[in-house]
């Protein structure tokens, strides 16, 4: 750590420090997700059957305050570190990925409202700041400029937790005379829920209580206030008025998002994997006595172990560069946003190692191995979570390369 750094650390005022997982408030909000783990197993039918949260999920997670977690404190959040969002959705995944998969795209979306203009934030949570917001990011809407906003048109797959939210975020390129299509001019677009169809479509082998529907939209106006340019951020440095939490790099706070759902289901696996070994037969041994069965449950413990640790020790540097006004390098932004797209390879690759160590048991519907291993499957779906891409940019910068990833 650099002197500037450590001297930052050093002088942090309580108020910073009541962010830190060590503050009261995070430890009750990791014990209410500590506690809340018998009623999301007790709802995991009824969450995988009807393709959604059930309400009374969403709720509880409201009473608790997990969505305040990176909201304002103007509209009652509690603008804490990411890292204690993060650490409640490895809690909760154990449990139910679903829905903490849901907690963790929805939860996010209030830290990015941060981003927009503060007309677009009154307009969403003005009246009730418990509203939420889902999402489509993908660039497949069509916009048409006007003087003072847009006109957007499309159909955006994989908006989960959309019937619980009243706004939606929706990703589009701006067209200009010179570029019709250039990813510069990415913008995120917020419309309320008057404005889009929710299409009933999501029918998946993993995930399936996230209810990732599709979103349509029919030549709807969108002012300009209620547009995020991501590029223009630069980073977040552009926000030298707001609080550090809100100067982090979007994508680097976003694709943990749907990262760390993935890193808490292998951990909730490697319990059913311990389960599983105390009662199965390996042969002419007892399971719990095969070398090669500990072997592997060493060898997860110790990948999970790790990839926690990379995670925060990741985060707990960039939030040390937002609260002096620095940025990391370069390098280590690229080299953050693989290890965020590496952990889904390594837990579903574990994942499946521990399904075939379970031997034919596990292939059945009833499986909690199965379950999990298929949730964690699923998130690879997401493209944040497709680490070549990731690799490739890191490996060039490496090589004395231009980056090629836009959102560092």
């Amino acid at each position: 750590m650099t002197a500037t750094l450590a001297s930052a650390a050093a002088t942090r005022t309580a108020d910073e420090n009541s962010h830190n997982l060590d503050s009261p408030r995070a430890r009750a909000l990791l014990q209410a997700a500590r506690e809340m783990g018998p009623v999301l197993i007790a709802r995991q039918e009824e969450c995988a059957l009807d393709h959604r949260s059930p309400e009374a999920t969403i709720a509880d997670f409201h009473d608790a305050g997990f969505f305040r977690i990176l909201q304002a404190r103007k509209y009652g959040g509690y603008e804490m570190d990411p890292q204690v969002f993060y650490s409640l959705l490895l809690e909760l995944a154990r449990y139910c990925m679903s829905s903490a998969w849901v907690l963790g795209v929805i939860g996010v979306h209030n830290w990015q409202m941060n981003l927009f203009d503060d007309a677009a934030a009154e307009e969403v949570w003005g009246e009730d700041p418990t509203v939420l917001v889902s999402s489509s990011y993908a660039p497949v809407g069509r916009v048409v400029p006007q003087d003072v906003g847009f006109r957007l048109s499309g159909r955006w797959s994989f908006s989960s937790g959309c019937e619980h939210c009243d706004w939606v975020f929706l990703g589009a390129v701006v067209p200009t005379e010179d570029a019709p299509w250039d990813m510069a001019n990415y913008r995120t677009f917020l419309l309320p829920r008057s404005d889009y169809q929710i299409v009933d479509n999501w029918d998946v082998v993993g995930l399936k209580g996230t209810g990732s529907h599709d979103i349509v939209v029919d030549d709807v106006f969108v002012p300009e206030h209620r547009t995020h340019n991501m590029l223009a951020d630069d980073g977040g440095r552009k926000f030298t008025n707001k609080p550090p939490v809100y100067r982090l790099p979007f994508m680097q706070v976003f694709s943990r998002a749907v990262s760390t759902p993935t890193l808490g289901a292998l951990e909730g696996a490697l319990e059913k994997f311990t389960e599983v070994a105390a009662t199965r037969l390996a042969g002419p041994i007892a399971m719990k006595d095969d070398p090669n069965a500990k072997r592997l449950a060493a060898e997860v413990d110790a990948a999970i172990s790790a990839m926690k640790n990379t995670l925060f020790h990741d985060f707990d540097r960039l939030m040390e560069c937002a609260r002096v006004g620095t940025v990391a390098s370069l390098r280590d932004r690229a080299r953050y946003r693989y290890n965020t797209s590496k952990a889904a390879d390594c837990c579903v690759g574990l994942s499946s190692a521990m399904l075939k160590a379970a031997g034919s048991s596990g292939i059945r519907n009833n499986s909690p191995l199965l379950t999990q291993h298929l949730d964690i499957l699923a998130s690879q779906a997401h493209i944040a979570n497709v680490s070549e891409p990731f690799a490739v940019n890191l490996g060039g910068i490496l090589f004395g390369q231009e980056s090629t990833d836009l959102s560092l």
